[in-house]
């Protein structure tokens, strides 16, 4: 197979079966490192298969993926995997979840898919070749003004200094009359609605490359741009600031995220 595209698909939708079987079903649950970072068998059961997947058609290639380690090879490839992201809403019965996939060669994410098993939604991206969802060709939306935009925002497992800088900068939007801000609890999704224009923008204080890799693609090729909060380049292989828009909108939020961050240092 040299179809990474494909392929990328293909290990989503698998992972999606795994989410679908479980779903509502009382899947094991356990905490890892925080008490607010949920682990089910979903989970590991997604990661396994879509690793397995891969490794059929690409033994050589590298894999960063959020519940296992890999051992690292001299390949160029690297697959950024995070089989289930939203796990908290997916153990307590909340449909906002999904199966992130990503291919980055070198330092550049060339191949994406995420999907959403219980809407049956299927982002994915090229590099130079467009986004699209079920088939269809997706587009940023055209808000140039806050007061038009609906944002999304996240906030890590962290119940310290990071939320408290989500939460400020939430109130900092709203008296900024945005049109609203949600908070959906599944990153690669968030990313997902930017890129298809059902939200004009979206932050998050500290993310993982599993949660944002796919996404950072999908929103770019759909005419949006992903940066850090300095609009600098996000690096791919750690935890990061993330920031995505239409574009239109990225300086105005950046104002108003960095005016709150500076203020909390």
């Amino acid at each position: 197979m040299t179809d990474y595209l494909a392929l990328a698909k293909l290990a989503a939708l698998k992972a999606g079966k795994i989410h679908k079987k479980y779903f509502c079903r009382n899947p094991r649950i356990k905490t890892k490192s925080s008490t607010f970072d949920l682990l089910t068998v979903a989970d590991t059961q997604a990661e396994r298969v879509v690793v397995s997947l891969i490794r059929k058609y690409y033994p050589q290639h590298n894999f960063l993926a959020e519940e296992f380690r890999y051992r690292k090879t001299g390949s160029e490839y690297t697959w950024i995997i995070d089989p289930l992201d939203g796990t908290n809403n997916f153990a307590s019965g909340l449909p906002i979840f999904c199966a992130s996939v990503a291919l980055m060669f070198r330092n550049e994410i060339i191949a994406a898919a995420v999907y959403d098993v219980t809407r049956n939604e299927l982002f994915y991206a090229q590099k130079y070749r467009g986004a699209f969802l079920n088939g269809k060709r997706i587009s940023v939306n055209s808000a140039s003004e806050l007061k038009k935009s609906l944002l999304i925002t996240g906030i890590y497992y962290d119940r310290g200094k990071k939320m408290e800088q989500t939460l400020d900068t939430i109130k900092d939007f709203l008296y900024r009359h945005v049109l609203d801000v949600r908070r959906l609890g599944a990153a690669a999704l968030d990313l997902c609605y930017v890129a298809c224009g059902r939200a004009a923008g979206f932050w998050e204080f500290e993310l993982s490359p599993w949660d944002f890799a796919a996404g950072k693609l999908i929103v770019e090729e759909a005419g949006g741009m992903v940066t850090g909060s300095l609009e600098e380049t996000v690096p791919l292989t750690k935890k990061y600031f993330i920031v995505a828009s239409n574009t239109k909108i990225h300086r105005k939020m950046l104002a108003i995220i960095n005016k709150k961050v500076a203020r909390k240092l």
